[in-house]
């Protein structure tokens, strides 16, 4: 199974319940973002680990530490206005990418939450971006 048919066996799962999902993502808090495509136009939803800031909620560009960013970033990057989806609510929210010192701060309140996240900035070399959805 490709990673399309993963990521939409776990969008339609948490559609389907409330935002709650099973399986390796079971207990995450996760949420759905839909990007616009830079170059197609097109939308595109990807189920994504998140954490509370406040009223933002943090998600992180780690492609599970591949060396590239994922393809979602490139996309927000070029159209910060996103739609977001957490439990049965779905709202439009604006994506800003955080510098320093707070993009370190909120990693590690991701790895804290979800201890992979720091297995994925061993294994690659860039600084995984870090990004914040404030609601619209």
């Amino acid at each position: 199974m490709g990673i399309r048919e993963m990521n939409q066996g776990v969008i339609d799962e948490f559609r389907a319940n409330q935002g709650k999902v099973g399986g390796q993502f079971k207990g995450a808090s996760l949420l759905l973002l839909t990007t616009t495509g830079a170059k197609s136009g097109l939308s595109r939803t990807n189920p994504l680990a998140y954490v509370r800031d406040g009223d933002r909620w943090v998600i992180i560009a780690s492609y599970a530490g591949a060396p590239t960013n994922p393809p979602w970033f490139h996309n927000l990057k070029a159209n910060p206005k996103v739609e977001v989806e957490v439990g049965n609510e779905r709202f439009t929210a604006r994506a800003e990418i955080v510098g320093e010192p707070a993009r370190s701060e909120l990693y590690r309140k991701m790895v804290s939450a979800m201890p992979v996240f720091a297995e994925y900035q061993r294994k690659t070399t860039r600084s995984i971006p870090v990004v914040a959805l404030s609601r619209s």
